[in-house]
C-alpha cells in the first residue's frame, strides 16, 4: 500500500517571520559596519592618510555601487574569495587606491561583508568627523548668502559647538527670511517664519 503524502499548512506568517528576521539582523549589521569604519579609521589616521583613503573608499563604493556586475560578482558565494580579490585590486589599481584599502577590500572580502560597502563608506566617515572634531552644518536661507555672510555663520557655529564646522549651504524661499541650521540632531531656528510663528503663539495666549 502506498504511503499517503500529508499536506503542510501553508506558512502563512513566513513574510512576517522574515520581516522580523531582517529587523533583528540590522542592529548587527550596522555594529559591524562601525567595526570595520573604526579599524580602518585607526589605521588611516595612524599613518595621516584619513583624507586619501575617505576619497579612494568613496571611488571604489561608486564603482560598486553603479555596476550591478561588479556588485553581483563580488557578492556571489560561486566565486571564489581569490577571484573577487583580484578584480577589487585591479579596480583600486585603475583608481590609484593606498595598499590600506586594497588590504582594507581584501578584509571585507574575506569576511563576505561586500553588500555593506556603502554602510561602511558613511560610517567610516562619520567616525573621522568625529574623531577629528569635525561637525557636518545644514545651512538653509531664504536668499543666497555671499562669501563674507557664509564664513561669519561657518566661524559662529564654531564658536557655538567647538567644532570645526563643514557646511552645506542651500536655499529654502519656504523661510522668509534669516536662516535655519542643522548641526546633527540640533536646529537653530533664526529664520523670520519661525518668529512669526512665535509671535502668533504669544498672541494666541494672551
Amino acid at each position: 500500500m502506498a504511503a499517503r503524502k500529508t499536506i503542510e499548512p501553508a506558512d502563512t506568517a513566513c513574510p512576517h517571520r522574515r520581516l522580523r528576521q531582517s529587523a533583528a539582523r540590522e542592529p548587527q549589521l550596522k555594529s559591524a559596519s562601525l567595526q570595520y569604519a573604526n579599524a580602518l579609521a585607526d589605521i588611516a589616521l595612524t599613518q595621516g592618510a584619513a583624507a586619501p583613503v575617505v576619497e579612494q573608499l568613496g571611488d571604489f563604493t561608486t564603482a560598486y555601487i553603479d555596476s550591478s556586475e561588479l556588485r553581483n560578482f563580488l557578492e556571489s558565494p560561486a566565486v571564489t574569495k581569490e577571484e573577487k580579490r583580484g578584480v577589487a585590486d585591479k579596480i583600486s589599481a585603475r583608481l590609484g587606491a593606498s595598499k590600506i584599502l586594497r588590504n582594507f577590500l581584501f578584509v571585507i572580502i574575506d569576511h563576505q561583508r561586500m553588500h555593506q560597502l556603502p554602510e561602511i563608506l558613511e560610517t567610516f566617515q562619520n567616525v573621522l568627523r568625529e574623531r577629528q572634531g569635525i561637525a557636518e552644518a545644514g545651512i538653509f536661507s531664504a536668499v543666497a548668502l555671499n562669501d563674507t555672510e557664509k564664513t561669519e555663520m561657518k566661524q559662529t557655529l564654531e564658536r557655538v559647538t567647538g567644532k570645526k564646522i563643514e557646511a552645506k549651504f542651500s536655499l529654502d524661499p519656504n523661510l522668509l527670511g534669516g536662516a535655519l541650521v542643522r548641526v546633527g540632531d540640533t536646529i537653530y531656528d533664526g529664520s523670520l517664519r519661525n518668529r512669526l510663528n512665535g509671535l502668533r503663539e504669544r498672541l494666541l495666549a494672551e
